[in-house]
């Protein structure tokens, strides 16, 4: 018997706070994004030295990731949220006073252990508290919401800076975690049951055959590929990138290209609810709109890469509105790691997938501010600099999208060939819950 029942009004609060927390989060996340100018000038540091402060912050996110499973499974949601809440108060608090770039660094870096710990968390309060019909659209719906937090962290971010300065609008972010994980406290439970959900303490071996597992399931392999080539170009651009690509090289004004930051974030809100709908009808032929997001954002990079000079507002928008498809293209690689794992090693599946467009982010990042300083001699980096620095992302474009195709046959293969009452299903368009191994 449950306590509440599932998709509930409780089940609406629990996934509200949990909401919440995700968007003060991705606050955090992106809080760079218009502030990279001003720190160039504050630690008095260049192009890839600036990059360094995201590639830290994602590093770290990313090598937290199969950590994070692994609590999140033993744990569960509630205390790596409180736990989230409280680093991410004490990593923007400090990041607010630092003036140092060392000291900066060590902030960032625990920006992102915090950061961590709370999407994956989020994403078990949706499997805990609603239908399984229901949860690829509820899945969309929390990145999308999440997503208003990077709308936060572009104009009134921008605003805050030009009126109140680095240290109070930094430090006023992180009270947000603070009042966020009040809210945790009180009204996150981790399931609608009314006992206690009682976790088996596994020893470190079986926990390590636990990963092996999930990594050893070409599902999982699937969705980390699908999440790292979909999602590396607009987060690339919105976390960092984005901003001085659109003012130092396409000339746009700071306040224009701080709105322009809005946008993907809107037209997120557009692409969730069809991706959504899409993965919950058609499970079978995810991996076809997954091409198609990567192939659209390879389109029209190209065309703005190869426009003569500076390209024109209607092209700009349209490449922004195009890459942000990434997004909800990115989470159904965490629905690949729900549909072909067992509910016991959710954690872990996720957490290994959750890495893939971090590590592509970071890895861009961090090269495109290389090339960068390499295309610029130290001078004022000019449009035909950006333009060699971005064609960076046709590397990891080109590689993921082979490893998408590789991966989408083993795991339909393997499906097919240790559970082919599941394999059946999904042919139907239908999802079977997966409790015995589909990997060997």
């Amino acid at each position: 018997m449950t306590d509440f029942p599932l998709g509930g009004r409780r089940a609406w609060v629990v996934w509200t706070t949990a909401v919440l927390t995700y968007l003060v989060t991705v606050l955090h996340r992106g809080s760079m994004s218009v502030a990279g100018l001003q720190a160039a000038e504050r630690f008095h540091i260049s192009a890839s030295a600036l990059a360094s402060f995201t590639v830290v912050q994602l590093t770290v996110y990313a090598a937290m990731q199969v950590p994070v499973g692994v609590l999140l499974d033993r744990y569960g949601s509630k205390r790596l949220l409180l736990a989230a809440s409280g680093l991410l108060f004490v990593a923007q608090s400090a990041f607010s006073m630092v003036d140092s770039y060392p000291a900066a660094l060590a902030a960032r870096a625990v920006l992102g252990v915090g950061d961590a710990l709370v999407f994956i968390s989020v994403l078990r309060v949706v499997m805990s508290w609603f239908p399984a019909l229901r949860q690829p659209v509820m899945s969309q719906a929390t990145g999308m919401l999440g997503g208003l937090g990077a709308i936060m962290s572009t104009v009134p971010m921008a605003a805050a800076f030009h009126a109140f300065g680095w240290t109070p609008t930094f430090a006023t972010a992180s009270v947000l975690s603070l009042l966020t994980g009040v809210l945790v406290l009180f009204l996150i439970k981790d399931a609608p049951y009314d006992e206690p959900v009682r976790r088996a303490k596994q020893p470190l071996s079986e926990v390590r055959k636990n990963l092996r597992r999930a990594w050893r399931e070409p599902g999982t392999r699937l969705g980390l590929w699908t999440h790292f080539t979909t999602s590396f170009s607009g987060s690339t651009f919105g976390l960092l990138w984005g901003f001085p690509f659109l003012v130092q090289g396409q000339g746009v004004a700071p306040t224009t290209a701080a709105a322009m930051l809005i946008i993907p974030v809107l037209a997120g809100l557009c692409y969730g609810p069809v991706v959504g709908r899409y993965a919950a009808r058609f499970p079978f032929y995810r991996s076809w709109i997954v091409l198609a997001v990567i192939a659209g954002s390879v389109v029209m990079w190209t065309v703005v890469l190869l426009w003569p000079g500076r390209a024109p507002m209607p092209v700009l928008l349209l490449l922004i509105v195009v890459q942000a498809a990434g997004g909800p293209g990115s989470m159904l690689g965490l629905d690949y790691a729900r549909t072909f794992n067992p509910t016991t090693r959710f954690g872990a599946a996720n957490g290994m997938v959750n890495t893939g467009g971090f590590i592509a982010t970071l890895l861009c990042i961090g090269m495109v501010g290389v090339l960068l300083d390499a295309s610029s001699g130290g001078a004022p980096q000019a449009i035909g600099d950006f333009k060699f620095a971005l064609a960076f992302q046709y590397v990891l474009w080109a590689i993921g999208t082979r490893q998408i195709i590789k991966y989408r046959r083993k795991a339909r293969g393997n499906l097919a060939r240790y559970n082919p009452e599941a394999y059946q299903a999904l042919l139907a368009n239908r999802i079977l819950p997966l409790e015995a191994e589909t990997a060997r």
